[in-house]
C-alpha cells in the first residue's frame, strides 16, 4: 500500500469573487483527471458582499468526510476571509493570498502564494477574472492537476452560454501561471 494522495482545500472570499466557481473547476479537473472529489459550498448570508467558501477534497481513495477543519491549501480572495479562515491552515500548508485585498499574516507556519489577482486582472480590462488569475497561479504553484486538465475544466463549464468569457479568462489563466511559477 503507497501512501493516500490526499489534499484539503478552503477557498474563501467574497460573495461575487467567483469562489465557487474556483472550487467547482479545481473539483472538475480533479475529477477528470480520476481523483476522488468532494466539493462543499457555503454561501454567508447574503451572497454579494458577504462571505463565500468552498469546501475541496480531493483523493486517490474514498473520501470520509468534505468538511474542511484544517486547510493544506488556503485560498484567501479578501480581507474578511482572512480574518475568519485564516487560522484554518494545517502546519507546513500552503496560503494563497489575493495581496490587492487581503494582507498575508505577519506570522505564517507553512507557505505563502502572493498574488495580486484583482490587479492583474483589472490591467487584463476585467476585474471578475480575478478568481481566474488565482485559480491558475495555484495550480501552477502546486501542480495538483495538470495546468491542461484544469483548462478544459473551465471549457467544460464554459459550455455554449459562457463561450464569449474564454478570451478574457484565457488571458487571465496564463497571466495566473506566469504569477505562480514567479
Amino acid at each position: 500500500m503507497g501512501e493516500v494522495m490526499e489534499e484539503r482545500m478552503i477557498f474563501a472570499g467574497a460573495g461575487g469573487q467567483g469562489i465557487m466557481v474556483m472550487g467547482k473547476l479545481m473539483a472538475l479537473a480533479a475529477m477528470n483527471e480520476g481523483l476522488n472529489v468532494t466539493c462543499f459550498p457555503s454561501y454567508g448570508a447574503e451572497v454579494r458582499g458577504g462571505t463565500a467558501h468552498c469546501h475541496i477534497v480531493t483523493s486517490d481513495t474514498e473520501i470520509a468526510s468534505p468538511l474542511v477543519e484544517k486547510a493544506g491549501t488556503l485560498v484567501i480572495m479578501n480581507d474578511l476571509s482572512m480574518q475568519r479562515f485564516g487560522g484554518r491552515l494545517s502546519d507546513g500548508g500552503l496560503l494563497a493570498v489575493n495581496t490587492s485585498m487581503a494582507a498575508p499574516p505577519e506570522k505564517l507556519n507553512g507557505r505563502l502564494l502572493a498574488v495580486r489577482a484583482t490587479d492583474i486582472a483589472q490591467e487584463l480590462g476585467n476585474m471578475r477574472v480575478a478568481n481566474m488569475v488565482m485559480l491558475a497561479a495555484l495550480n501552477a504553484r502546486t501542480g495538483l492537476v495538470k495546468n491542461e486538465t484544469l483548462w478544459a475544466a473551465v471549457e467544460e463549464f464554459a459550455g455554449t452560454e459562457r463561450a464569449h468569457l474564454l478570451e478574457i479568462n484565457r488571458k487571465a489563466f496564463l497571466a495566473g501561471l506566469e504569477a505562480g511559477r514567479a
